[in-house]
């Protein structure tokens, strides 16, 4: 063996890329056929999916591939971990709970609000009912006492309904006292002839009325009058025996003083009465303040507010 040919069986005969120089190729080096391009190397086509790892096929035997499942799809065999114990939860979205259900109208409520709201309005009649049956008795029942004087504004409100037997007359047809006399210059007054009687800002004054009470019982004096700036207030006596409270003459027109044309409103007390004849009087009496005109009086039997 010389240096330059070491024989036809050296490892570098071997080299599986010895066709790509060109020594090799002198020596007749192929590429390989069949394999992969290594030595020894054995090609085997086999369908996709044929191969299955960890088993052997039998000779002789054809290996059936294993059924895949779809994409996205798994497996006969495949379970999931959220099954197995300890298992992690899923990682896809989670369904959204159910939205809750509407029911139908709370009709159990609406019923109780009803009937609620009907009892209220009963109560409220019935409580209205008794107070105005406890007004209308007590305004109509008669007293053993002299009543309180009451003060009418310019504008009644008329809460009292005006009783029969009505008894109507000018302060020029009573009896004046104590240097009370008839006059008419003052305009406005409710008198038949516009007259009135004046004079009554002076102790002693007076005016006395006589009327015949059909009956025992309670009654309404009105009295129609004139004052400017301050009230004024008078003395009340009836059959002679001085009244519960005095007369009270408000200045309710807001008329400046001196200004008696604007002045003229009506004021009443509720005195108990006989029947037959009865004396009322109005008089300037001590402490009084009487600067007034009175220009006529009114009787009316129960206790009633409007002179009508």
């Amino acid at each position: 063996m010389t240096p330059g040919d070491n024989g036809a069986s050296t490892p570098e005969d071997d080299d599986p890329f010895g066709y790509l120089y060109a020594d090799g190729q002198a020596r007749g080096a192929q590429p390989p056929s069949g394999g992969y391009g290594y030595p020894n190397s054995v090609g085997r086509v086999r369908p996709v999916g044929e191969r299955q790892y960890g088993q052997q096929p039998q000779y002789g035997q054809q290996t059936i591939p294993q059924q895949q499942g779809a994409y996205g799809q798994p497996s006969a065999h495949y379970q999931a971990p959220e099954t197995m114990p300890g298992g992690a939860p899923p990682s896809g979205p989670r369904s959204a709970p159910p939205a809750p259900r509407r029911g139908g109208p709370n009709t159990k409520g609406l019923l109780i609000g009803a009937i609620a709201v009907v009892a209220a309005v009963v109560i409220g009649i019935s409580v209205a009912m008794l107070n105005g049956n406890d007004d209308k008795k007590n305004g109509n029942q008669a007293g053993n006492t002299p009543s309180q004087s009451q003060s009418q504004g310019p504008s009644p409100s008329g809460s009292g309904s005006a009783a029969t037997g009505s008894t109507r007359s000018d302060a020029s047809a009573l009896t004046p006292a104590g240097g009370v006399t008839k006059a008419t210059d003052v305009k406005g007054a409710s008198s038949s002839d516009g007259s009135y009687m004046t004079g009554l800002n002076q102790p002693g004054a007076s005016l006395t009325w006589t009327v015949n009470a059909p009956s025992d019982g309670p009654y309404t004096v009105f009295v129609y009058y004139s004052v400017t700036g301050d009230d004024q207030s008078m003395s009340v006596n009836v059959n002679g025996t001085p009244f519960g409270s005095k007369l009270d003459l408000k200045n309710y027109r807001h008329a400046k003083d001196g200004d008696f044309a604007n002045g003229w409103t009506h004021t009443y007390v509720w005195p108990t009465l006989k029947k037959g004849a009865n004396t009322i009087s109005v008089s300037c009496g001590s402490g009084d303040k009487c600067n007034a005109l009175i220009s006529n009086v009114s009787l009316k039997s129960g206790q009633v507010k409007k002179d009508a």
